[in-house]
């Protein structure tokens, strides 16, 4: 019974690695993330966000994605968000000779709603997005809607472990746009930082790609700096 189950894992490993080959994906990528919820009023605050995304985990630049945006407190369950990314792909990789660079201007709009089940916070994020795609030769614009449902789970004071699954939805074409499903361990830094090391797995329809992800996460409180220009004003 225990060469059979042994087997069957060196099949299944055997299996899934020669599926990677086949599609190119190779390779573990990397990327490198910021994100920040800056406080400027009791019910707003400023989205920012910059990402560094290589076909390697520090080499072949693969995207640079900056991304912000205006977010409005509902209560401390519930944000909506009007916000803007910039977009910069480097497509041309050894599965994907063909591919060309592309620019884009992404405006999306986004409500997460939150709640705790016992010890494990759940976060669920519902966002649209307009593309406009600057390809060189040719532009489009393409319309998107994701899903992430994210739950945390706090192991300590200072560490937590954190999983999301995201679906992205075309609303042109194929409706299949791609997966993510993501695991890491977390470190709160300060009372407001921390900093995320975990494995994210990008599936496409025709494509996986394995991705280390290190986050780092900064929610300062604004508001009495805008206090102090408002007064000086």
């Amino acid at each position: 019974m225990v060469k059979k189950i042994v087997f069957s894992l060196l099949a299944i490993g055997y299996t899934a690695q020669l599926s990677a080959q086949q599609t190119g994906e190779d390779e573990w990528g990397a990327w490198y993330m910021y994100f920040g919820t800056n406080k400027i009023a009791e019910r707003f605050s400023i989205h920012t966000e910059a990402q560094f995304r290589f076909y390697e985990t520090a080499s072949n630049f693969n995207q640079m994605l900056l991304r912000t945006g205006l977010n409005y407190h509902i209560d401390k369950n519930a944000i909506a968000t009007m916000g803007y990314g910039y977009i910069t792909t480097d497509g041309t990789f050894e599965e994907f000779p063909n591919e060309t660079n592309s620019k884009e201007h992404r405006i999306f709009q986004q409500f997460i709603l939150k709640n705790k089940v016992w010890e494990f916070l759940f976060e669920h994020r519902y966002r649209l997005e307009q593309r406009f795609l600057d390809f060189g030769n040719r532009t489009d614009t393409q319309h998107r809607g994701r899903y992430r449902i994210q739950m945390t789970l706090p192991l300590t004071d200072t560490f937590f472990l954190n999983f999301y699954d995201e679906l992205f939805i075309n609303l042109q074409d194929d409706l299949f746009g791609q997966n993510r499903l993501y695991g890491a361990l977390g470190i709160h830094v300060t009372s407001n930082s921390s900093v995320q090391v975990g494995y994210l797995r990008n599936q496409f329809a025709n494509a996986v790609f394995d991705r280390v992800q290190i986050g780092i996460f900064y929610n300062p409180d604004l508001r009495g700096v805008f206090k102090k220009k408002g007064a000086t004003n």
